[in-house]
């Protein structure tokens, strides 16, 4: 099986990340996208304490109408800081059957030098890297230089492929920029944000009283 990662706070989940999850699911040929709840982020502070079980929670209330996509906690199980190469490592280690790719927007891919040893996600993974259409930069370029000779262009899938046979991938996205924490100050506020998170994760929301002041 094809498998997209998509990795995240989720505090909440909104509309942004599953348009995301929808345009790699179509441009990389998947068969379904995992959406994966950080339990602990190891470069920032989670906002507003919302714990891994609620956001886990939104997840799947987000999901419920997207039959390709599922939830996975693997994070959430092995606690503590959730560091992508620690992820992918176990994924391989319980599902080694499946070819995974593993997204990220070119924000993040742009940091990646500073991931907890960013060398061996290529081991396990290809990365997809979401940008906007019209993107004309190089990724090779953006790659950190201690790893930046391990890859070269492979002319028949236009990508760059590195020495572990894994690929460097961008996929376009169209969506329009929906911030997490613009929805926290929203509904803080108690304003709508039907436009920019699903129903089912908005009546959660409500349920448990989370981000209200």
């Amino acid at each position: 099986m094809r498998i997209g990662l998509l990795g995240g706070t989720f505090n909440p989940i909104h509309f942004g990340h599953l348009h995301i999850a929808e345009e790699v699911l179509k441009g990389c040929n998947l068969d379904h996208v995992w959406f994966i709840p950080t339990c602990q982020p190891p470069h920032k502070q989670l906002a507003g304490e919302v714990s891994f079980v609620h956001r886990l929670a939104m997840v799947d209330a987000a999901l419920s109408a997207y039959p390709m996509f599922y939830s996975c906690d693997i994070e959430g199980r092995r606690g503590g800081p959730s560091y992508s190469v620690e992820t992918l490592q176990q994924l391989h280690t319980e599902f080694p059957q499946n070819e995974y790719f593993f997204i990220m927007g070119l924000d993040s891919f742009q940091e990646i030098g500073t991931w907890k040893d960013y060398s061996r996600l290529f081991e396990f993974a290809h990365i997809v890297v979401t940008a906007r259409p019209g993107f004309s930069g190089s990724l090779q370029e953006l790659l950190p230089v201690a790893i930046a000779d391990r890859f070269c262009y492979d002319s028949d899938s236009k990508n760059l492929q590195c020495e572990t046979g894994f690929s460097l991938i961008t996929v376009a996205h169209t969506c329009r920029d929906i911030s997490s924490t613009e929805i926290r100050q929203q509904l803080s506020m108690s304003r709508d944000v039907g436009k920019q998170v699903p129903q089912a994760v908005i009546d959660h929301i409500r349920a448990y009283s989370l981000y209200f002041k």
